[in-house]
C-alpha cells in the first residue's frame, strides 16, 4: 500500500499547478477515490487535497522569499486562480500575509552570518539528462553522505547495463525548515538509451530532468550544504541579480566531485 501511496503524493507534487481532481488520481492508481482519501491518510497524515494545499503554499512561501515576482503571480504560479482565496490560505498557513511574510524573510535573509561560499557559482545551462530515482521522506538538510544515494535503488549492486560508477544526484524539493512533509529524491544518472531495459520495481521511476540554467558551486562534503545554500540564497545570487527559481535543487555526485546545482528564474 506505501508504494500506492507514494505514486499518489508525488502524482499531487507533480500536477500542483493544475486542476486535476482527486478522482483522477483514484483513476491512475485503480482505487475508489474514498480509498485514496482514506489510504492516503493513513500514510501521511495529512487528506490528498490538504496535501496539496500545503505543497501550493510551501512553493509559494520560496517564490516570496527568494524571487522579485508580484504576489499575483506568484498565486497562479501555485495553481491558485483568485488571488483573495491565496492571501487567505497563506495567512491560515503562515499567520502572516504574503506580503508581511515576504518582507519578514527577506529582513531575516539579509541577517544571514554565515561565510560566503569561498568559490563564486558559475552559471550554465545544464545538459537535459535522465535519472532513475526514489522517493525518501527525510529532511533534505539531513542528507546521507553520495555513497549510500544508490544504495537507497538497489542495495550494494546496480543491476547490469548500470555502471557501477555512474554519477549519483539527489533532487530537494524543499529549502524551508517548516516543511510539512520533508521529501527529496536520490537516485542516480542514466544513459537514456539503457533506461528503457531497467526492471522497475513500484519504487523506482525515470525523470527526464529538462535543460535548466543553474548556479552551479563546488561543495567539498554534504555537510557544507546549508551554509552554501544559506549565503546563495541570502547573499550570492542577489548580488549576481539573478533569484532561485523554486525549482527543485539538484545535488550531483560523480567520482570525488559534488556539485550544488541551483536552478535560477528565467
Amino acid at each position: 500500500m506505501f508504494n500506492e501511496m507514494m505514486r499518489a503524493e508525488i502524482w499531487l507534487q507533480e500536477t500542483l499547478e493544475s486542476d486535476r481532481t482527486i478522482e483522477e488520481l483514484a483513476v491512475v492508481l485503480g482505487y475508489s477515490s474514498s480509498q485514496i482519501r482514506r489510504r492516503f491518510r493513513q500514510c501521511f497524515g495529512f487528506s490528498p487535497s490538504g496535501y496539496r494545499e500545503n505543497l501550493r503554499l510551501e512553493k509559494a512561501a520560496r517564490l516570496l522569499a527568494y524571487t522579485p515576482r508580484s504576489i499575483r503571480d506568484v498565486a497562479g504560479l501555485c495553481g491558485y486562480t483568485n488571488h483573495s482565496a491565496f492571501s487567505r490560505a497563506f495567512l491560515r498557513r503562515y499567520r502572516q500575509s504574503p506580503r508581511d511574510y515576504r518582507h519578514a524573510r527577506r529582513a531575516s535573509l539579509q541577517e544571514v552570518s554565515q561565510p560566503g561560499p569561498t568559490t563564486a557559482p558559475e552559471v550554465c545551462t545544464l545538459a537535459p539528462c535522465t535519472a532513475v530515482v526514489t522517493r525518501c521522506y527525510v529532511d533534505p538538510l539531513k542528507l546521507e553522505p553520495p555513497a549510500a544515494w544508490a544504495r537507497a535503488l538497489w542495495e550494494e549492486t546496480p543491476p547490469q547495463g548500470v555502471p557501477v560508477d555512474t554519477p549519483a544526484i539527489a533532487l530537494l524539493h524543499d529549502t524551508a525548515s517548516d516543511c510539512r512533509l520533508p521529501k527529496l529524491d536520490l537516485g542516480v544518472l542514466i544513459d537514456p538509451e539503457r533506461a528503457g531495459s531497467l526492471a522497475m520495481p513500484p519504487s523506482l521511476r525515470l525523470l527526464a530532468l529538462p535543460a535548466t540554467r543553474s548556479a552551479c558551486l563546488p561543495l567539498p562534503e554534504v555537510r557544507e550544504l546549508e551554509p552554501a545554500l544559506e549565503s546563495l540564497l541570502a547573499v550570492t545570487l542577489p548580488e549576481l541579480g539573478e533569484h532561485y527559481s523554486g525549482d527543485p535543487i539538484r545535488l550531483v555526485a560523480d567520482a570525488d566531485r559534488l556539485e550544488l546545482q541551483l536552478p535560477l528564474a528565467t
